[in-house]
């Protein structure tokens, strides 16, 4: 949206695809539009500029300065001579206020701005696939877009600051919070107090949050983590029921994540176990162009920009999370900023970056410092874990693979194993699989993470979109903005 608004505030024709049934993306997502008309921001932070954007964005697209696409998804893009080609195809969930995607479509641009986002990252642990275990932004996006919670008794755990919104979001909309576990320390804080202050909005946040924690007396337990995800068989063997999830057992660990013996603690009447580790940026787009990456301070794979927001390919701007896990404040400043230089072209541009984007951005590693991975996970593993849980591969076959058959990274590891083979394609087991490949306590490069999320369809595409392809569209001609193809 920012970045829709700073092009076509800057004279650019801009056509927005967007998988969303209407503006607002993960952070803002509300209910849909066509019940409720007119969201109230509830549970939301940094609304008032959701609003502002909101109204340049409508008022721009009433002007024909902005096309927007929504329930769709781009499953491919090629860069050309003149600028890139989008082949789209409609989401999963087709229709929204703005219209019904109807089928897929081209979208020609001589510059593009991607602002694919991220996804929560995971750690395998046993008993992790049961149902009832969810990622902490799958609860979030229920609470948000639906107003609805996936059930009554919750367990969070993982690390990082997003576990205390998704948990006072549970507890504001009724459900119980009997834990939230962080695997990290307030302490881990104490060297980055410079850039935690100059952000002080992200202090006011927290506070709010611990209000609710104080309101709805959700226990808050440092260096803790789920070790086990405990579950009930049906109650026959006759019984078309899965089993499902019960309770957890938990441990206290040290700072590089090792267990400690004698901390151990169960919670039971637990219908719902939320896990968050952070995020995993959205690369296949960016991949397929070509774009150089890099690795971050998490660990993740993300994208490399100037301060133009501008990456190694001409003319491909990117922005948000795909450049760096930094939250939904900074994702704003980077796309104001990719939509301003991006509408202006190879001169000069009307923006220029704001020395917020650079405080966003020492507040972000600060963040991944204080908030990492363990070091020690792996060791939370039995043998019979299962890592990818689409294929069903267990975590002592993927390190007898790198043991025995040198199977080290994401391609081999596919190969002999079938990790990543399945529907989600390693989107979740895809960072576990290549730690594991790696070894205990060694981080996968950058080039593992890349054959991970290297994929020739972003998206599923239906086979007849496939065999409707239509040759490429010639950008130098007006009328390509016509008959579904778009600059």
């Amino acid at each position: 949206m920012a970045a829709a608004v700073a092009a076509a505030e800057a004279g650019a024709f801009v056509v927005v695809v967007d998988a969303g049934a209407q503006p607002g993306g993960q952070f803002w997502r509300h209910r849909p539009e066509s019940v409720a008309p007119r969201p109230d921001g509830k549970g939301h932070h940094g609304w008032r500029t959701y609003l502002d954007l909101r109204s340049r964005f409508d008022a721009a697209r009433h002007q024909g300065q902005i096309s927007y696409l929504p329930c769709r998804q781009v499953w491919m893009a090629e860069a050309v001579d003149a600028g890139f080609i989008l082949r789209t195809t409609p989401t999963t969930v087709a229709t929204s206020r703005y219209g019904e995607a109807d089928g897929g479509s081209t979208v020609a641009a001589r510059r593009l701005v991607l602002c694919p986002g991220g996804y929560d990252r995971q750690l395998p642990v046993a008993g992790w696939d049961l149902p009832g275990v969810m990622t902490a932004g799958g609860i979030q996006a229920l609470i948000k877009g639906h107003g609805v919670l996936p059930g009554r008794s919750f367990i969070i755990a993982g690390t990082g600051p997003f576990l205390l919104p998704v948990a006072a979001g549970i507890a504001e909309a009724g459900g119980k919070v009997q834990a939230v576990l962080e695997s990290s320390s307030p302490t881990a804080w104490l060297p980055h107090l410079r850039a935690a202050a100059g952000v002080p909005e992200k202090a006011l946040e927290g506070a709010e949050y611990a209000a609710v924690f104080a309101r709805h007396r959700i226990p808050y337990r440092t260096r803790a983590i789920v070790t086990e995800v405990l579950g009930a068989e049906p109650p026959d063997a006759g019984s078309p029921r899965s089993s499902r999830v019960t309770g957890v057992s938990t441990s206290k660990v040290d700072a590089q994540g090792r267990i400690r013996p004698g901390t151990e603690r169960t919670y039971s009447d637990v219908d719902v176990v939320g896990f968050g580790w952070g995020f995993t940026p959205q690369l296949e787009l960016p991949l397929s162009l070509g774009a150089e990456t890099r690795l971050d301070t998490d660990g993740s794979l993300v994208g490399v920009v100037t301060e133009r927001q501008e990456s190694s390919v001409p003319g491909l701007f990117l922005a948000g999370e795909v450049t760096g896990v930094g939250g939904a404040s900074l994702a704003v400043l980077e796309g104001l900023t990719a939509g301003a230089f991006a509408a202006a072209g190879p001169g000069p541009a009307a923006a220029a970056p704001s020395q917020d984007v650079a405080r966003h951005r020492i507040f972000a590693d600060a963040m991944h410092r204080a908030h990492p991975v363990p070091a020690a996970w792996q060791d939370w593993l039995t043998p019979e874990t299962i890592v990818c849980r689409c294929e069903e591969v267990t975590a002592s076959e993927i390190t007898a693979a790198r043991a025995s058959l040198g199977a080290g990274d994401a391609r081999s590891l596919k190969s002999v194993t079938r990790t990543g083979m399945g529907w989600c394609q390693g989107r979740v087991c895809g960072f576990a699989a290549s730690c594991l490949g790696a070894g205990t306590g060694t981080a996968p490069t950058a080039e593992n993470l890349a054959a991970s999320a290297k994929r020739p369809l972003a998206a599923p595409v239906a086979i007849g979109e496939l065999a409707a392809m239509e040759t490429q569209p010639d950008l130098s001609d007006p009328n390509t903005l016509l008959k579904g193809d778009r600059a």
